[in-house]
């Protein structure tokens, strides 16, 4: 899969869209992989079939969708793509929700939606970008549509107090913390993240531990010296044992075991 940063996306969007990428696995596979918990709201659009999402550990939560819209989640999600596996990834901040999609983060937690459903405006982005011939017609078709979506929706959207709240509860490791480098009381803070984000403002912290977890094993990986122990260290978990058990309540899996299945050297191994 490549990965298009979002500072190469518009300077417009930048605030609100983290990645923006294109993925193409080959003709005449299935594919599945694993979801991880994460801070943001993803976008998945194949390009010709439907997307079979299902929540790891939860029999009979699966469903299928054409383009698929996932908000914040502590839990690990399983995607099946089967036939033309190729398509669009993008992931937005939670500020980008409302400025983009017209609705708070919080609206999508913990669930998965049908991109029509969630931006009826969107609801024909999959046969539009099936119709484009090369990945930078598919990117500039994708930042024109965000972009119209701004012009509807980023007027609504406080973009400084929930900014300065994202960046307080990444900075600082207890909530407390948090709440006092914003000048307000703990409840305060705990009411405004659920009503922003759909998650209290620790599992916010937890999101944001796990991710900077996840980018220090990919980084260790590529490097070809992975040191669970020292990525723990880095990422403010007080050591690899605990590090491997949050890894195992929001991810079902190991580090290691997830390195092995879906890190760097298993996505070298995959058809391009």
């Amino acid at each position: 899969m490549s990965i298009v940063p979002a500072d190469q996306t518009s300077a417009a969007l930048a605030p609100f869209v983290v990645t923006l990428g294109a993925y193409d696995l080959g003709p005449g596979t299935v594919e599945v992989h694993r979801g991880l918990p994460s801070s943001t709201v993803s976008i998945t659009i194949p390009e010709a079939d439907s997307l079979e999402i299902a929540w790891h550990g939860r029999p009979g939560s699966g469903r299928r969708l054409r383009a698929v819209v996932a908000g914040l989640h502590l839990g690990a999600a399983e995607l099946r793509q089967e036939g033309c596996t190729r398509g669009v990834w993008l992931t937005l901040s939670p500020l980008g929700a409302g400025a983009l999609l017209g609705l708070p983060a919080s609206a999508l937690a913990g669930h998965v939606a049908d991109l029509a459903d969630v931006a009826p405006a969107m609801a024909d982005l999959p046969e539009r970008l099936a119709a484009c011939s090369s990945w930078p017609q598919r990117r500039a078709l994708v930042e024109r549509t965000l972009l119209t979506g701004l012009a509807r929706y980023g007027e609504n959207t406080d973009r400084h107090g929930l900014r300065a709240t994202l960046a307080a509860l990444s900075r600082t490791t207890r909530v407390q913390e948090a709440a006092q480098l914003l000048g307000c009381s703990r409840r305060h803070l705990s009411t405004a993240v659920r009503t922003e984000l759909g998650v209290t403002p620790k599992e916010y912290q937890r999101l944001i531990r796990f991710e900077a977890a996840r980018g220090g094993l990919v980084a260790a990986a590529r490097a070809g010296q992975v040191s669970v122990a020292a990525v723990a260290a880095a990422s403010g978990f007080a050591d690899q044992a605990h590090l491997t058990r949050e890894w195992r309540a929001m991810a079902g899996c190991t580090p290691t075991e997830w390195l092995r299945t879906e890190g760097p050297a298993a996505r070298d191994r995959e058809p391009a």
